[in-house]
């Protein structure tokens, strides 16, 4: 009997420092971190405050940029309103936070934004090593280089031993280093971390190119003293996805970023858009319906009203609306939209169903 007490004691003993262990070990891994913290009641949080806190960039024409009235404008500002729309039924309940290509990522870490929505490449190591969750692409870019119209540069094998200006902390300096390796072609980088200054630096002629994303050098070009002194060449050194991100952990965060810029894609595909929108509403066709919410429930399992679709395409306008006001033929920019087009005529935007 002594025995087989001493054997239950010992049992009993271990059980319990296995517990302790235990407890110990969740108590680090599962989150009492101020960022896991923040990363849980993120959702809970824009409710709360009444407004969406959006990482941009402030500074390209076209993507995000403020104006002299102090506005911002451009295709990552309006989808930080398309999704205050679809959460508050209000555009204009965003706060915009003004990040450089250092600051981006730790600021949506850290909880002083609520998402990034800045021309940011989605890639492996983004989605994973920095913790990131990419909503669905909302620009398809591609790396290139922008050279003075007056010199002999028609190619990347022109560039040899030339100096090129780079902007550190993108996806920008490796891909020029691969592709230059690739083609053995040497070369002088000129690297900054600040965006004005890179661009600035090429202006003042003390780089013989300049390299980004071909969208950020169109854009950018429109700012430079003479605009039309400046050519792209059309080597395409990369593929750049540029898509918004939230930090990973609220997933129902998560899925309303995602299914507001699939319903600016899904408005397009139906044909619906801010200036016809009540027309649809009285539509028998049932992807419409489900759509608009006119029938079912679609939006309610996202937290959302189920007319949430309907709220973002009457305050914002559908993804071609977007593009055409920020992008298209009527601005400074005048960027074809090539891939951006929807699937069915030959781009790569495509929505899954709502339903």
């Amino acid at each position: 009997m002594r025995k087989s007490g001493l054997i239950l004691a010992i049992a009993s003993i271990i059980f319990a420092l296995s517990a302790c262990s235990s407890g110990s070990e969740q108590s680090a891994t599962t989150g009492s971190t101020p960022e896991a913290q923040v990363t849980r009641d993120r959702w809970n949080s824009i409710k709360s405050r009444g407004k969406l806190i959006c990482g941009v960039s402030g500074e390209l024409p076209g993507f995000s940029f403020v104006g002299t009235d102090g506005k911002y404008s451009g295709i990552d500002v309006d989808v930080c309103r398309a999704i205050a729309a679809a959460v508050f039924d209000n555009p204009e309940a965003v706060e915009y936070r003004n990040l450089n290509t250092k600051e981006r990522f730790t600021a949506l870490q850290t909880g002083e934004v609520d998402i990034l929505s800045r021309n940011t490449t989605w890639t492996l190591s983004r989605d994973t090593s920095q913790g990131l969750d990419f909503a669905p692409v909302v620009f398809y870019d591609g790396q290139a280089v922008m050279v003075r119209k007056n010199s002999s540069i028609k190619s990347l094998a022109d560039l040899k031993d030339k100096a090129i200006c780079i902007q550190t902390g993108t996806t920008t300096e490796q891909n020029l280093a691969d592709q230059m390796r690739k083609r053995n072609i040497t070369y002088k980088s000129v690297v900054f971390e600040d965006v004005n200054i890179t661009f600035a630096t090429y202006a003042q002629g003390r780089c013989d190119a300049i390299t980004a994303d071909r969208s950020g050098l169109v854009s950018r070009r429109t700012t430079l003293p003479n605009p039309d002194d400046n050519i792209i060449l059309d080597d395409v050194l990369s593929s750049e996805p540029l898509a918004p991100a939230v930090v990973k952990g609220d997933t129902k965060w998560a899925d309303i970023v995602k299914w507001t810029i699939y319903s600016l894609v899904k408005a397009e595909e139906l044909g619906i858009n801010s200036q016809n929108l009540a027309q649809f509403t009285t539509s028998t066709d049932p992807d419409i319906k489900r759509f608009l919410g006119t029938e079912g429930n679609l939006g309610e399992g996202l937290g959302l009203t189920k007319d949430f679709a309907a709220k973002i395409i009457k305050h914002v306008g559908n993804y071609g609306e977007i593009y055409d006001r920020n992008l298209g033929a009527k601005t400074k920019l005048n960027l074809a939209r090539g891939q951006n087009q929807l699937w069915s005529k030959g781009g790569l935007l495509y929505s899954p169903p709502f339903r």
